[in-house]
């Protein structure tokens, strides 16, 4: 069972850091898209209620063992009709089934957040909030951003400062009091210094950048990284290309992933039909009796994670698998020659653009 996650609001106060040493393992996921067929097969696999447990029941057990888990969700939960591209807007069950999997935070800061305008973005942060879920990103209005961004959470004695931003939003305004966070540094710069308040242990940003489909990052995603390091965030989570893209550093204030690719969606071209999901490993110690409290990255590794989208009585389905299974790993006996083929270019795709970076091996009877 995971342990409670603690929000802090109101940064302007005196907090001490805790002296002991702590560990924290934080786990991040890509794009959790809702395409028109997503939507149909949920109907599908609840006979005639939407249910999404499917798309994640092979990987539950990792999230749950993990202490937090973030995803980026770019859709919204704007109510009927539900819709997928260009204009998301998925059942509210698929809140359900993310909790249910072991989600803990939600970035909503990307170019789908105003999909179904200001209305829909506000139903997206009650719909989540009915459900205990904890979302940055965008706001309902200047006194919640005021209030709650940037977004502190502590666990285990750890606390994060977390940052969202999008490079737009479809060319769609925001309209007030609505807010979504754009990439603006002298914004970020102002929220930084607004974070450091809370004398936050570790700082991470996240962030919906980049060229889609490219599948190394771009000049601008470079330049905004090295100005976000030296502003002293510690690690970028990147979004949006919806392919997985290099992860670069790894030394204390350096570690970027400049996208981690689609988590689940319909895309099946080459290179869109999966994505990674990232994990870091924190450690807070003390160097000596009396000495300096550092919060360091000991480790960081992905698992490589497929779409597979098997057909059954209830019609297509569509789960997430780690693509790196052996053969003998459920549920990999009850695919076709096709998708293991598909899966296998999409693990080799994967482990040679992250060359030099750990892989994560879920234990066969985790299933």
């Amino acid at each position: 069972m995971k342990g409670s996650l603690y929000i802090i609001a109101g940064l302007f106060i005196s907090l001490t850091a805790a002296a002991q040493q702590s560990q924290l393992k934080v786990v991040f996921a890509g794009d959790i898209m809702g395409h028109d067929t997503q939507i149909a097969s949920a109907l599908a696999a609840g006979d005639s209620v939407y249910d999404y447990k499917p798309c994640f029941q092979y990987l539950r057990s990792y999230l749950q063992d993990a202490d937090v888990v973030i995803g980026n969700l770019e859709v919204t939960f704007a109510g009927e009709p539900y819709k997928g591209y260009p204009a998301f807007s998925s059942p509210d069950e698929l809140a359900d089934a993310l909790l249910w999997a072991g989600f803990d935070i939600l970035v909503n800061a990307n170019n789908h957040a105003l999909d179904r305008g200001s209305g829909g973005l506000i139903r997206t942060i009650e719909v989540l909030r009915q459900r205990d879920m904890v979302q940055t990103g965008t706001f309902p209005d200047a006194d919640a951003r005021g209030l709650y961004y940037p977004l502190i959470v502590e666990k285990h004695g750890i606390r994060i400062a977390l940052l969202n931003y999008t490079y737009g939003t479809n060319g769609i305004r925001d309209r007030p009091p609505a807010i979504v966070n754009r990439i603006d540094t002298a914004r970020i710069r102002e929220d930084l210094e607004k974070a450091l308040t809370a004398r936050p242990d570790f700082i991470l940003a996240t962030l919906h950048w980049g060229n889609e489909y490219e599948l190394t990052e771009n000049p601008a995603q470079q330049q905004l990284a090295a100005f976000l390091f030296s502003l002293g965030v510690d690690a970028i989570i990147g979004s949006h290309p919806h392919v997985v893209q290099p992860i670069r550093g790894g030394d204390a204030g350096s570690l970027v992933a400049y996208s981690l690719g689609n988590l689940i969606s319909n895309q099946r071209s080459r290179y869109r039909d999966g994505g990674i999901v990232f994990e870091i490993s924190l450690n807070k110690y003390r160097e000596e009796p009396g000495g300096t409290v550092k919060t360091e990255i000991t480790d960081f590794a992905y698992l490589p994670v497929w779409v597979w989208k098997p057909d059954t009585k209830k019609g297509t389905l569509f789960t997430l698998v780690p693509a790196n299974l052996d053969s003998l790993s459920a549920p990999l006996p009850e695919m076709t020659a096709a998708d293991r083929s598909s899966m296998s270019r999409f693990l080799e795709d994967t482990r040679s653009r992250l060359k030099g970076n750990g892989e994560v091996i879920i234990p066969r009877n985790s299933f």
